[in-house]
């Protein structure tokens, strides 16, 4: 090792130490040595490695100021090392344990030239992935125009990407960077693999407060950060209060896309809870929109009772009313002047509804449009206090820029301070605020369930991508739970209950494979009357202990284990055209013997087969899965 390599090394080591600027690139390592991070002197360009491959190659670094000279030619001033090895509690996730354990430096850059301003580079390297963020101390506004943040992904790999809009709701399709179109952007997570096959990837970002989103534009055989503006205003893309701290980019590691499911790094780069948390009670919930037609169900006493009947009896912690409950809504989706959310509509008493469902041990969520939420925040929620409503989902903010931004982080507040649960559909991917406020228990930025409804997007390869790629940025409400089951060739698009294109075993196990803390039961209580495989809905939990990813290819296959206290779930999910068996290698139980109950699909898509077996680690089961199926096991350990 020659001697400024051997200083890197040194450094990476250091904790809590505050050292001279080195004369060459500082390296930051994982703790277990295979990955790392390598800054440039000059503070223009890093480069990402794992075990002895590169695998982002020398990318731009930097921030590019509007209305004020931009920064000149850098140098190093300064260099300060940490390590951090802590287990945080999490609240209603995919685990109750998050290791956060990292390599940490932060390098001071002054402009060479006149040494008066400083560029912060905060760097984090942990065993699962790599992150890195910008800082400008003062109190001044800092004004950005863009990052000059790039990823070059080494060798053109080809990579799952999906287009960025507004709703986040886009399927991700196989292509090469290369072949990326260069005046279109593209959402994060962007998943890839490196040149020898040994190391999956996905970049993304964590940590928004404060700050806006971004996508990602090809520009040669890279990958640049472009940060979303605010609509109506030219310039700047973002203006700080003072100061500067953006998001952190983030690019996640593992041997396998699918080992990137169980990884914590976009909630670990988030500040923890403050307060108590006890009271966020995760669940599934009967909903009444999927079922029923687009324009949303009309208001009715009796209708909405009949859902919370339809909870109580499955044992469903929650109903969701979803739109048109407001006075004045009149259909189903548009912000009307003419409503209003702070009063029901006629003849439909709020409070005695929300006392009827409790009294079944039934609490009420309640839909809400962001734009009428956005003026009356406060009134709206304490109205909802008041009634004793449980939660609110707020719809159609379609977008990711600095004012979008602040909203999510102050209804996420604003719901925490009057123990509501928070739901945000038509919003961006996540970035870790659910480990801030473990109250906002899951949100959409994902093409779910209800395209079935308009279009026929919704296919098992679809299904497939998603817990390899949406998934890994935090949960997802997916809404599953279709029971009119079928194939990619006998499905029709239908909006007053829909039909799904898979089979029944595969609804079942997105109830395994799908992190969302609070989950829906989407189709109508009538098609669960005596339904095969409802049982099995009734029983599995959607908060877990612990996460491990067992096999599978991301538009294809996959075998997820989840675990709450001493029971283990088994979620199985194919996209193949014929029917397969799946080989189930139980060697992550503990030692003892576990009864299995297994479903698994039958002759029809929409049978379910039920059976059971004794097990113990040192056995497997061979799951039958039909075409475009699924199959769910619980494993409960025997006295």
């Amino acid at each position: 090792m020659n001697t400024r390599m051997m200083t890197l090394a040194v450094l990476a080591a250091l904790s809590g130490a505050a050292c001279a600027a080195p004369a060459g690139p500082v390296t930051v390592t994982s703790p277990d040595g295979r990955a790392a991070i390598r800054i440039a002197p000059d503070g223009g360009s890093y480069v990402v490695t794992r075990g002895a491959e590169t695998v982002i190659a020398a990318s731009p670094l930097g921030i590019e100021l509007d209305g004020q000279p931009q920064l000149g030619e850098l140098e190093l001033e300064k260099v300060t090392t940490s390590t951090t090895d802590r287990k945080i509690p999490l609240v209603a996730t995919k685990a109750s344990v998050a290791r956060d354990h990292y390599r940490a430096a932060t390098l001071v850059f002054r402009e060479r030239a006149q040494g008066t301003r400083r560029l912060l580079v905060d760097v984090r390297a942990y065993d699962d992935g790599i992150a890195f963020r910008y800082r400008m101390d003062g109190s001044a506004p800092v004004r950005l125009r863009g990052e000059k943040t790039a990823f070059v992904p080494a060798g053109d790999p080809e990579c799952l990407v999906s287009v960025a809009e507004g709703a986040h709701e886009v399927p991700f399709a196989r292509q090469k960077i290369s072949r990326l179109r260069g005046n279109q952007g593209y959402d994060v997570p962007v998943v890839c693999t490196s040149p020898s096959g040994r190391t999956a990837y996905a970049i993304t970002q964590s940590h928004l407060e404060g700050y806006t989103g971004a996508s990602l534009w090809r520009e040669g055989a890279a990958l640049r950060v472009h940060l979303s503006g605010t609509p109506g205003r030219a310039a700047p893309v973002y203006e700080s209060r003072g100061g500067l701290r953006t998001a952190w980019r983030v690019v996640m590691l593992g041997n396998r896309a699918g080992d990137l499911i169980a990884s914590n790094v976009v909630g670990n780069l988030n500040p923890p809870p403050q307060g108590d948390f006890s009271w966020v009670k995760p669940g599934k919930a009967a909903w009444d929109w999927w079922s029923g037609p687009l324009a949303g169900m009309k208001p009715d006493m009796a209708a909405y009772r009949r859902f919370i009947d339809f909870a109580a009896a499955s044992g469903f912690p929650y109903y969701l009313i979803d739109a048109g409950w407001a006075q004045g809504s009149g259909g189903c989706c548009d912000p009307l002047p003419t409503t209003d959310i702070t009063r029901a509509a006629e003849g439909i008493d709020m409070p005695g509804l929300v006392r009827y469902a409790a009294a079944k041990g039934v609490g009420l969520i309640l839909w809400a449009h962001w734009e009428h939420v956005r003026p009356r925040m406060d009134e709206v929620l304490d109205t909802y206090a008041r009634w004793g409503i449980k939660g609110v989902k707020i719809d159609f903010m379609n977008r990711d820029d600095q004012d979008v931004v602040d909203f999510y982080q102050r209804v996420a507040a604003a719901t925490a301070k009057r123990h509501l649960l928070l739901d945000l559909h038509g919003a961006y991917v996540p970035a870790g605020l659910q480990r801030t406020y473990p109250n906002f228990i899951t949100q959409e930025g994902v093409m779910g369930a209800e395209w079935n409804k308009m279009q026929k997007k919704i296919t098992p390869e679809h299904n497939l991508m998603l817990p390899y790629t949406r998934m890994l940025a935090g949960p997802m409400d997916y809404t599953p739970g279709g029971f009119r089951n079928g194939t990619p060739a006998t499905f029709a698009v239908r909006d007053v209950l829909p039909f799904v294109q898979n089979s029944r075993g595969q609804e079942l196990a997105k109830y395994v494979v799908y992190d969302s803390p609070l989950q829906m039961v989407s189709d109508d209580p009538d098609a669960y009357r005596d339904a095969a495989g409802f049982d099995f809905i009734r029983r599995v939990p959607t908060a877990w202990d612990e996460t491990r990813f067992l096999s599978g290819e991301p538009g294809r296959d996959i075998v997820l284990a989840r675990r709450l206290g001493t029971t283990w779930y088994v979620g199985a999910m194919s996209a193949e055209e014929a029917a397969t068996t799946k080989r189930v290698p139980l060697e992550f139980l503990p030692s003892g013997r576990y009864r299995a109950t297994i479903w698994e699909d039958g002759a029809t898509p929409n049978d379910v087969k039920r059976r059971e077996a004794d097990v113990t680690a040192r056995d497997g089961l061979a799951l039958q899965l039909a075409a475009a199926g699924g199959a769910t096991v619980i494993l409960e350990r025997k006295p």
